[in-house]
Order: structure tokens, then C-alpha cells, then sequence
């Protein structure tokens, strides 16, 4: 006789990890490791220090050590080529901590609303968290913090031809954009596809003001302008053949698009931007 199947999660935790020795263990010491119906993975991608090695001292964790880094790449890989099925993907950056109960009502939400796709978590702590958490209200946003995808949609997203630019800046405003298109182009939008979670929050390490935290700031700075660009050429992909069109590499369409680009008015966005554009420049 075969031996009976064993049931699929109910969720299915991912924690995209890159160089987060100092807030890894507060993130898994967050996470319901030990509660039935859930697995977890830890996807080290990229890193350079203890990240893995801490994250294999927790019971129920699977680590994965990816070499090359990119959070879009290594999601692409894990979630659409090696994860097995589940109820429902909950993700979870490396340097959030997750407030108790988290996971579960991500997990009722989608239950209660058997047309979305996705459920976002909210902010609970940083400057402009009300602010943050409004936005996600009215704009039903996702922030790559915490959030959770419906296992049939990631189920469809991994038959198709589509996967995330693997130079991606950022995969919630295009996780959350696929989700709202159901992987159709922006005529088919709705916002209610994407369901904001009030009893899910995620708390984030506040800046600490050191030089070296100056320069990581400034870096990030950097990749969000970078982002800023890139999403202008992902929503005219979408406004078009939808996520179907989306370029391996975004670099690809650097060439086209760079003479339509210009820095922001604002004195520190314009010196960002004009490191940003230097940036893609190089990679066009």
C-alpha cells in the first residue's frame, strides 16, 4: 500500500535574507516555527556573513544558501521552481519582526476573501507609520515586508511564462500590481484583489545615526531612485502586454528609456537620482 499523502501546508513562511546577521534571529523568534500546518524557508541569497549559519540554529527553519544575491532572482527561484504547494506563501524580509497572530490572520483573510490574491501586512512602527499604513488602506499596497500570496495564484503565476526582472529593485509594487491584474495587463486592475490585513504588522529596526549608518542610508537612497526608474518602465509593461512583456533583465530596456529620464527638483532627490542614472548608465 502507499503510504497516505501528506497534507500540503497551510502556510508556506519565506524569508528573504541577505546579509542580516544582526535582526535574523528577532525575525525567526517572531515566526510560528513550531505551529502545525506551517513550514518555513530561510533564503540566504548573496550573503557575506552569519546570516545562515544563526538561521540554522532555529528548529523548523529550512535554510537555503543561494550564491548569486537579488532578492527578485532568488524569489523567482525558490517560489517558482523549487517551493512545494501550499495553502497560502507568507513573506517575510530578514529584518522584520512580525507582531504575535501575524501569519494566521494573513491566512483569514484570504479566506474571507476567496477572490483576492494577496493580503498585505502593515507597518507598526518607523516615522510616517500612520502615513504608511493609510496608504495601504486606500491604495490596498504591499510592502515586501510582510505579506501573503494565495497558493492557487502562485500556483498559475508558476505555469506561466512570467517571472519577476531579475534585476528588480523592490518585488512588492509588482507582486502587488500581477496580483491586482489576476497576471493580466491593467485593463483588467482591481483593487480588490489585494486585501489590506489590520491584525497583520511588522515592525523594522529604527535608523541608527553613525557614519556608517549614514553611508548604508546613503546607498539606499540610491537604489530607491533606482527603483523610481525602474517602476516607470514596468508600469508602461503593464499598462501594454501586461507581465507577460516584463524583460528578463530591466537593464534591457536602460538604452530606450534614459534619454526620457530626469532628476527631481528636490537638492538631495536630484543628487540620488543623478547617482541612479549614473548607475543604470553603466549597466545600459
Amino acid at each position: 500500500m502507499k503510504a497516505p499523502r501528506a497534507r500540503m501546508p497551510r502556510a508556506r513562511i519565506v524569508v528573504m535574507a541577505h546579509n542580516e546577521e544582526r535582526r535574523i534571529a528577532t525575525c525567526l523568534s517572531s515566526l510560528p516555527l513550531s505551529e502545525a500546518g506551517v513550514a518555513a524557508h530561510v533564503i540566504v541569497n548573496g550573503s557575506s556573513d552569519r546570516t545562515a549559519e544563526i538561521a540554522r540554529r532555529f528548529a523548523g527553519a529550512d535554510v537555503r544558501e543561494y550564491e548569486q544575491g537579488g532578492k527578485a532572482r532568488s524569489w523567482n527561484r525558490f517560489v517558482l521552481e523549487e517551493a512545494d504547494p501550499a495553502d497560502a506563501f507568507v513573506f517575510v524580509d530578514g529584518d522584520a519582526e512580525i507582531t504575535p497572530g501575524s501569519v494566521g490572520a494573513l491566512l483569514a483573510t484570504l479566506d474571507a476573501h476567496p477572490h483576492a490574491n494577496a493580503a498585505s501586512g502593515m507597518p507598526c512602527n518607523g516615522r510616517g507609520v500612520e502615513a504608511y499604513r493609510q496608504y495601504i488602506r486606500d491604495e490596498h499596497g504591499v510592502f515586501g515586508d510582510l505579506y501573503a500570496l494565495r497558493g492557487s495564484f502562485v500556483e498559475r503565476l508558476r505555469a506561466s511564462a512570467i517571472r519577476l526582472p531579475e534585476d528588480l529593485i523592490g518585488d512588492d509594487s509588482l507582486i502587488g500590481a500581477m496580483a491586482k491584474t489576476d497576471l493580466g495587463h491593467e485593463d483588467h486592475w482591481d483593487e480588490s484583489r489585494v486585501m489590506p490585513c489590520e491584525e497583520a504588522g511588522f515592525l523594522c529596526e529604527p535608523t541608527q545615526l553613525s557614519l556608517a549608518s549614514l553611508g548604508a542610508q546613503y546607498k539606499r537612497m540610491i537604489n530607491y531612485s533606482v527603483r523610481h526608474y525602474q517602476n516607470r518602465i514596468v508600469s508602461e509593461i503593464m499598462r501594454g502586454p501586461g507581465p507577460v512583456g516584463l524583460p528578463r533583465h530591466l537593464a534591457s530596456e536602460y538604452g530606450r528609456w534614459l534619454p526620457r529620464f530626469a532628476k527631481r527638483r528636490h537638492p538631495l532627490l536630484w543628487w540620488v537620482d543623478r547617482a541612479a542614472l549614473r548607475r543604470m548608465a553603466a549597466k545600459a
